[in-house]
């Protein structure tokens, strides 16, 4: 992987701890981390509920992105509890198209192996490609 990967990767992994809030919910079992266009990173953690009102690790980080003032993302990395590299969901890879802009070429980690996807690549069929 190259440096900025590593360092995703790095922020990723930096916040995984995971733990029960309640019998109701658990976090950190996933981290992300979010390379946006100025070079800011945002990470974020999964959030996982008893019922649909959890969310993603990668929402989790762009909410801080946007909160920041910032909506340019260009590179995305989620990681698993075991080090695991994952691709965003569906849900995740919507809420990153919404962003509009040049977020269609928007990189993603996929794997462990250092394989980057556009983001447009996992959403084929999406009516603004």
């Amino acid at each position: 992987m190259s440096n900025e990967w590593d360092k995703l990767f790095s922020a990723a992994r930096g916040v995984i701890k995971p733990r029960k809030v309640s019998d109701s919910m658990e976090v950190g079992s996933v981290g992300a981390a979010m390379l946006t266009k100025s070079g800011s990173i945002y990470t974020g953690i999964c959030i996982d509920t008893g019922s649909s009102l959890g969310m993603c690790a990668e929402r989790n980080a762009l909410s801080s992105m946007l909160t920041n003032g910032e909506y340019e993302v260009t590179k995305v990395c989620a990681v698993y509890q075991d080090g695991t590299v994952m691709p965003p969901c569906g849900a995740c890879r919507e809420f990153m198209m919404q962003l509009g802009g040049d977020v269609k070429n928007t990189e993603v980690l996929v794997n462990n192996q250092g394989k980057t996807v556009k983001l447009c690549e996992l959403m084929p069929e999406y009516p603004y490609n």
